[in-house]
């Protein structure tokens, strides 16, 4: 990967990261991957519920596809941002010509109301990574207790209703939706996983109160009801006698604290929907509910990492909206608010680009978009004849002696799936950053040659 070829740094191993290096690549370009975790996947890896083998595996087998291509290079364990390993500014000077930053949405989205802090509340990244072992989630004390309300009514919510069901000793589960009975975010598919532990009167009654509100505004309760009915069906048995949920039209304003530092409680506003042009939106009343509660997720979106080093606006990276290098109509290039035009060579795809939009297919997309519009940047520049692979690896080591590279992650397969058959399991991870170390030997190599400047 020396002199000769055009060369771009893509900053996230996800979904769309990787795919967007399979794109460049199958165009030539020397695609160097940056990854913060020492695994690749992102949320494909540590987003998925853990009984979907067949799906993360099918995944991951793809995923090494990408990382076996010879025109990709890969380093795990490596954080770029303000205050990290590498800056954006060290990637320009390395000497990359581009940089795509599919890094998603690793900033955490609260709503800001009282309570936030207190014991057993949490944000459903932080349950989601917990069970999926990603460090340093794995290790932390979640602790939750038997009433447990979710904020959200996507497919987030969903796993973590799966979750609580199957997993821990929850009697209910309440999932707080802002919007109406025809407004849910789940698929059918999601929803047939907690199906039988979902409370169907409860619903029904629910939807009796709100239709004549719905049908004001052209909705069809009927079709909502069906919908949510209809994943009975094929739903999966009940693991536990929990019972769930939803309650629609409702926002919360406050957690109450129970005297000891923990949820007590949870304050709600009733919301009414109304029509906005070719929209209908849920607007808050004056009316108040209180639900008892001892735990709240929050399953609510994810924003972009504020601290990373590009310019932020609700959420989410500030996109030049009218973009040099567009593709299918939309701007990939990130915008410089105080001078109004595009950030030389910094371009986003995936959740960098949108928050927490669509699951692996749509990053996936995103991701080749990305690539295609570095793809028109690169056009007509010349190619770079001082770019050299060790000076790279020798930078990088020197930041960071643990870096990972896709030869390390060749032995952690091995060793991974051969403690998966020795206990009997479908599959096995370590949940600590030095366990997977240790087991592709970078821990005892830094050890014995701390001032390691290359590995193979």
């Amino acid at each position: 990967m020396d002199s000769g070829f055009k060369i771009v740094a893509v900053v996230g191993a996800g979904p769309a990261g990787l795919f967007a290096a399979r794109e460049l690549a199958s165009h030539d370009v020397r695609v160097v991957l940056f990854n913060r975790d020492i695994k690749p996947g992102g949320l494909a890896e540590y987003g998925i519920y853990p009984d979907k083998y067949k799906m993360r595996e099918g995944l991951r087998n793809q995923f090494r596809q990408v990382l076996s291509l010879e025109g990709v290079e890969y380093f795990g364990n490596v954080r770029v941002g303000e205050n990290a390993d590498l800056t954006l500014d060290d990637l320009r000077q390395l000497g990359f010509q581009a940089i795509l930053v599919t890094t998603g949405a690793q900033g955490t989205h609260w709503l800001n109301i009282p309570g936030e802090h207190l014991l057993r509340a949490y944000h459903a990244k932080q349950l989601v990574y917990h069970y999926n072992k990603l460090p340093p989630f794995s290790k932390m004390d979640i602790q939750l207790g038997s009433k447990v309300a979710i904020i959200g009514a996507g497919n987030v919510m969903i796993d973590l209703a799966h979750y609580l069901i199957a997993e821990c000793n929850v009697q209910e589960i309440t999932a707080i939706a802002r919007r109406g009975p025809a407004e849910v975010k789940f698929d059918k598919k999601e929803l047939e996983l907690v199906a039988a532990n979902l409370d169907y009167s409860d619903l029904d009654l629910q939807i009796e109160q709100t239709a004549p509100l719905m049908r004001a505004l052209g909705q069809d309760p009927e079709q909502a009801r069906e919908f949510i009915h209809s994943a009975l069906e094929k739903a999966s048995p009940a693991p536990s006698d929990a019972h769930f949920r939803i309650r629609f039209l409702l926002s919360p304003v406050r957690i109450l604290d129970d005297g000891a530092g923990g949820v007590g409680g949870l304050e709600l506003q009733v919301n009414t929907l109304v029509a906005s042009g070719d929209q209908i939106r849920a607007i808050g009343t004056d009316e108040r509910q209180m639900l008892a509660v001892d735990t709240v997720l929050f399953a609510v979106g994810d924003q972009v990492d504020e601290e990373f080093g590009l310019p932020v606006s609700g959420g989410e990276y500030i996109r030049n909206e009218s973009p040099r290098y567009p593709v299918d109509g939309l701007s990939y290039e990130v915008c410089d608010p105080a001078q109004h035009r595009s950030l030389e060579g910094i371009f986003v795809a995936g959740w960098s680009r949108k928050s927490s939009t669509g699951l692996v297919g749509v990053a996936r997309k995103d991701g080749v978009n990305g690539a295609k519009a570095i793809l028109q940047y690169l056009d007509g520049q010349s190619v770079p004849l001082d770019f050299k692979l060790d000076d790279l690896c020798n930078r990088i080591h020197s930041v960071q002696p643990y870096a990972v590279s896709k030869q390390d992650l060749i032995r952690l397969d091995v060793v991974e799936q051969a403690e998966a058959a020795a206990r009997g399991l479908v599959e096995f991870k370590f949940g600590t950053n030095d366990e997977m170390l240790a087991a592709m030997g970078i821990l005892a190599a830094v050890t014995a040659n701390p001032d390691r400047s290359s590995k193979g």
